[in-house]
């Protein structure tokens, strides 16, 4: 396949171009529309005692009022109870909104207690009716915040957030943040790109072909939107991956380009030597990129499940483009490309580093071991959040609302209603009074039907992922076999769970792939067992830091006042998208050094000079790679919603752990210390291998030269 590919990019170089140029154009277009399809933030897992009971109460009572927004007015240096000219701009006000089409209740702040705070804010909610279209929701929504903001003076400032402008602020959050990562880093890939090759059309070939990663992942998630919800946040997450991974191939394919430039001036037969090497190692990284991804799948959250498949489809894109576009620039544009240098200090400082590695292994392993184990233990103390205000900004107008609220309104809670349906028979009087009476219990409310059914609504105090909201949910649900629980504490609490019961599956599959991959790549069984371990242990490290970071609070300031003090927990979307992302880069790393390792087993290595060799040819390909990923990582940091700073800080890490610590110490050190049994198989699966692996024979000729480079 991979020969064939090779030699359509050289007979049709420009067909080729032309169809991934019409790729990028397309993407580029109608993909950008997807923007205006994100959303799906929720928790909620299909079939779950939540998403099930809240399909019920939605068939029982079809049209439930819902919170579309809350006001928080603040007064500086006085209060609020004297100002007259206030209390009048916020009456006639309350007034104007109830005859808003579409808002169905706006309690009077005044009349109403705890809605004046410590007397220093003045809160005004807005009800409104449920089933609206999203026309008219839309209108009532604008006329709602217009008469809203009109209450404000010079000195009395009003902020506005709540339901559907939490929604909104977050995805442009989320769509600001991506262009503007994409603009920093883009001009710097492209500066660096310039100074490893030493030219500007040797460096432009990665760019363009992480650009058309970018517009293939913009025409997926649009495409996937017609079928499923997709978190605001899948946008940089799967641009972030189609951009470092198009950078990592590139990588790759240019640089042995211009090694094999160095064998022949024949730039037909280096792309074909290139395809049949690099492209080799290429297409078994995107495999396993793939199918590390792949593991998000059997998830059954629509959002993880979505952004799974994107994903997956990212990959084989820019694997496909790897393959096809990079050899069809090559054999159009190759002879412009200078050849390596044939200077003998290439690569030396890389060997020499790893042969001290391989002399003593034992102390790099047991001290590297102990460090990364070491980082990876605030792990254990991680928590989960299915998102609110507190993921944006300090300067959003809705984080600003969400902190006003806990600031002025004592006892006030930032929580949803934990929704309980009590069903027929049970719906007792002195039952329904036991559930408002719960401890943490801040405000109840309820209403029964004619079958005797009954839905209360209980307010808890905190967050809906604090301690008091989900231990309201398990305490309901213990206590009564007949009465079931909804509401976004519900539903934390059952995809936690989720992701504790699908965790079995969901490793399985990974390592099943990942194994049966690297051994058709290598030929051996503990091959594959070192990598998925020593990845293991880099990820571990780096989500430990994003818990202590993020989580706990520890040098927090760092990345703004929005997260200043610690979030108190993740968002839901990190930690699976995130490991399964780091895991796949890091098999991405490890197919590179392997592929090379094996290389020079193939020209008659033994298995520690193997190791060095191979080290001393891919670690500045490595390097250079892992440099351009932790580039681009960061430059999505500089935004200002928590969990891209989560995902970013975390594959920074990762990239960085890894491509350093694992991949230049501890790998060379195990590898080291297996020496020939680490590339052993058993008699069974040695046929195996011969007859579905990769067993070209070794180039004597093209390996002595480019054992020189």
């Amino acid at each position: 396949m991979l020969r064939r590919a090779a030699e359509l990019a050289i007979r049709r170089p420009r067909t080729v171009v032309a169809v991934w140029l019409v790729v990028l154009a397309v993407g580029m277009g109608i993909g950008g529309a997807v923007f205006g399809k994100l959303g799906g933030l929720g928790a909620a897992v299909p079939g779950s005692e939540s998403r099930v009971t809240a399909d019920r109460v939605d068939n029982l009572d079809p049209r439930p009022d819902t919170i579309g927004a809350m006001v928080t007015a603040t007064a500086a240096g006085r209060t609020i109870a004297g100002d007259a000219g206030l209390r009048g701009r916020i009456t006639a006000a309350v007034a104007d909104l109830r005859g808003i089409p579409g808002v169905t209740q706006v309690p009077d702040p005044y009349q109403t207690p705890g809605m004046t705070g410590d007397g220093q804010a003045i809160a005004v909610t807005v009800t409104f009716a449920g089933g609206l279209g999203s026309d008219a929701e839309d209108k009532a929504l604008d006329a709602a915040q217009t008469r809203l903001r009109a209450i404000g003076t010079p000195d009395f400032q009003v902020r506005v957030s709540g339901g559907p402008l939490l929604d909104d602020a977050l995805n442009k959050t989320a769509q600001n943040d991506a262009s503007k990562a994409e603009t920093l880093s883009l001009p710097i890939v492209l500066v660096l790109l310039v100074v490893v090759f030493g030219g500007l059309l040797a460096a432009a070939l990665p760019l363009l072909l992480a650009l058309c990663g970018v517009a293939s992942t913009l025409l997926v998630l649009f495409a996937f939107s017609f079928v499923t919800d997709l978190s605001v946040y899948s946008v940089q997450i799967t641009t972030m991956l189609g951009l470092g991974l198009g950078v990592d191939y590139a990588l790759l394919m240019v640089t042995r380009f211009r090694q094999e430039r160095l064998v022949t001036a024949d730039v037909a037969e280096c792309v074909r030597a290139t395809v049949a090497a690099a492209g080799r190692t290429v297409f078994f990284s995107g495999l396993t990129v793939a199918v590390s991804l792949a593991g998000i799948v059997v998830y059954p959250a629509p959002f993880l499940r979505s952004m799974g498949l994107a994903s997956c489809a990212v990959v084989a894109v820019d694997m496909l483009a790897a393959v096809t576009l990079l050899p069809a620039l090559l054999a159009k544009y190759g002879h412009r490309i200078k050849p390596a240098s044939t200077r003998r200090r290439q690569g030396r400082w890389f060997g020499t580093f790893a042969a001290g590695v391989v002399r003593r292994p034992v102390p790099v392993l047991l001290v590297i071991g102990a460090a990364l184990v070491t980082a990876a233990v605030p792990v254990k103390g991680m928590a989960l959040t299915p998102g609110d205000a507190r993921e944006l900004p300090a300067t959003s107008e809705a984080r600003q609302v969400y902190d006003l609220a806990l600031a002025h309104f004592p006892g006030h809670s930032n929580a949803d209603a934990v929704t309980v349906l009590v069903e027929d028979g049970a719906a007792r009087p002195d039952y329904l009074k036991h559930l408002r009476s719960l401890p943490g219990v801040v405000d109840s409310s309820q209403k029964t039907y004619p079958d005797g059914s009954a839905i209360v609504s209980l307010t808890p105090s905190g967050t809906d992922d604090g301690a008091v909201a989900t231990g309201l949910v398990k305490t309901i649900r213990g206590e009564h076999q007949r009465a079931f629980v909804t509401g976004a504490s519900a539903h934390l609490v059952d995809f936690r769970q989720m992701l504790v019961d699908r965790l079995p599956v969901a490793v399985g599959v990974v390592l099943v792939s990942v194994f049966v991959l690297l051994f058709l790549f290598t030929g051996s069984v503990l091959i594959p067992l070192k990598a998925v371990l020593t990845n293991l242990l880099s990820i571990g490290a780096a989500l430990g830091a994003v818990v202590w970071v993020f989580q706990d609070g520890h040098s927090a300031a760092g990345f703004g006042g929005g997260v200043k003090g610690g979030l108190g927990a993740l968002d839901v979307t990190v930690p699976p998208l995130m490991i399964a992302v780091a895991f796949g880069l890091s098999m991405d790393y490890e197919i590179f050094i392997l592929g090379r390792i094996r290389e020079a087993r193939l020209h008659g290595e033994d298995a520690r000079t193997a190791v060095v060799t191979g080290i001393r040819h891919t670690g500045r390909v490595v390097t250079c790679a892992a440099a351009l990923l932790v580039i681009v990582f960061a430059c999505f940091m500089t935004g200002g919603a928590a969990p891209i700073l989560e995902f970013g800080l975390g594959l920074t890490l990762a990239v960085l752990i890894d491509a350093t610590l694992v991949r230049m110490m501890l790998v060379p050190a195990v590898l080291a210390l297996l020496g020939e049994h680490g590339w052993w198989a058993p008699r069974t699966l040695r046929g195996v291998h011969r007859r579905f692996g990769v067993s070209e024979a070794a180039e004597p000729v093209r390996g002595e030269v480019l054992q020189r480079v």
